[in-house]
């Protein structure tokens, strides 16, 4: 299986930074993107990035990379959230994990995967209810892609505790082994079903 990593907005995107410019989505999105990629490949997983350019690339190119691969693959799309525009400090803080509209069961699999192993770290998981791990939205790089597809928003830009935990090594550490770990155990939990389907 291939795993394909997005490293959502790019150099020129507007208004994609923390308040105080430290933090810049399109920098820290792709830094993560090559420290899970370098991690799933030591481990022999097949892994790449789709958007290894620093410029924003059009939605329906990215979607377009994507399916090349077909459906035997996965897609993470990684970003960091706002709750404003990036110009002051806002109150919303944490994780999260969404799927498209019209996500299908091996989708919320990985959304729910990658959700627990942030459950399991003790980070706070937003979440649109207590039973539910992963938001629905109306998601182009979520719905358009053949293969399963979750974007995940780690923590927010425009939080200040958030962007401080963001920058410091343990933050890095702790996003890069959420989708790490998140990724793995998708596979895992996809092999299991796959032999219980064959046997």
């Amino acid at each position: 299986m291939k795993i394909l990593i997005d490293n959502g907005h790019g150099k020129e995107t507007p208004g994609k930074c923390s308040p105080d410019g430290r933090l810049k989505e399109y920098a820290y999105t792709r830094e993560i993107a090559d420290r899970v990629v370098a991690g799933l490949q030591d481990k022999g997983i097949d892994t790449m990035r789709i958007v290894p350019e620093e410029n924003d690339i059009a939605l329906s190119e990215r979607v377009k990379r994507v399916n090349a691969f077909g459906k035997g693959a996965i897609l993470v799309s990684i970003h960091c959230n706002a709750m404003g525009n990036g110009s002051e400090w806002m109150p919303a803080h944490g994780w999260s994990v969404f799927v498209g509209n019209n996500a299908s069961m091996n989708s919320k699999r990985l959304a729910r995967q990658l959700a627990q192993v942030t459950l399991n770290k003790k980070v706070k998981v937003r979440r649109p209810s207590p039973q539910d791990l992963y938001w629905t939205a109306n998601l182009y790089i979520c719905q358009k892609t053949n293969c399963p597809a979750v974007l995940v928003e780690n923590f927010f830009q425009d939080n200040k505790d958030d962007v401080e935990f963001l920058l410091s090594e343990e933050g890095r550490l702790c996003v890069t082994n959420i989708l790490l770990e998140g990724i793995m155990n998708y596979l895992k939990e996809f092999k299991k079903i796959c032999r219980s389907l064959t046997s």
